[in-house]
């Protein structure tokens, strides 16, 4: 006889399993700015300091023999050693390829130490072998999409001009391309012009030839 009670089978607990609470990432530690002046701290391979040309990785290893000083009005260069005393090959190829850069100090840094090195005694001797590799390079700076690369290598260029006068004529004609289609700009038109004086003025007439084979409307500064 069945006594009518009912056994309910056990039912299974349910385990709450607690899933770990996911770690919170640590927040990226931003540079301070004086790191980026700091050759020391300078990252070459970090995201805000990735080199454009060989002079950032080199100025950051300490390749470079002049380090940007800030001052209350304006910066200077501070040289390691006398600027006379350093060899042109390669340094001036490398302040050349800086001059391409776009992050501070490689920017003020390739500029002024480019300007400064050709005013030593002697430049002009020691820049003339130098020229079939820097023309290269001036050219592809003056070629550059940024307006401020493009002002830095048409200021280099005059410097050498100055420093090495009709020795640039032979290589002339390979840099007159990219004057050519910036003169079409109203904003570089007037800087431009005069930066072909300044070659006509250090190059002697035979430059006036070669810069009209390029830029026809050009006027020499003689006529």
């Amino acid at each position: 006889m069945s006594s009518g009670i009912q056994i309910k089978p056990k039912t299974a607990v349910q385990k709450s399993e607690t899933s770990p609470l996911p770690h919170s990432p640590q927040p990226a530690t931003k540079p301070k700015p004086s790191d980026k002046l700091n050759p020391k701290t300078i990252d070459p391979f970090g995201a805000y300091s990735r080199p454009t040309t060989a002079f950032a990785a080199i100025y950051a290893k300490g390749g470079i023999p002049c380090r940007l000083v800030h001052g209350s009005v304006k910066h200077r260069l501070q040289w390691e050693c006398l600027p006379e005393t350093v060899p042109f090959d390669p340094l001036l190829v490398t302040l050349a390829e800086g001059l391409r850069e776009t992050k501070h100090p490689y920017t003020f840094v390739s500029k002024e130490g480019f300007k400064e090195l050709l005013m030593v005694d002697g430049a002009t001797e020691k820049a003339i072998p130098l020229l079939p590799r820097l023309v290269p390079v001036l050219k592809a700076a003056l070629a550059h999409s940024d307006d401020e690369v493009f002002g830095r290598g048409l200021d280099a260029l005059v410097q050498l001009s100055a420093v090495v006068g009709p020795s640039l004529n032979d290589h002339l004609k390979h840099l007159l391309t990219n004057l050519s289609r910036r003169l079409m700009n109203k904003k570089f038109r007037e800087k431009i012009t005069v930066a072909l004086q300044k070659l006509e003025q250090y190059g002697g007439k035979a430059t006036v030839a070669i810069i009209k084979s390029k830029i026809p409307t050009y006027c020499s500064i003689s006529s």
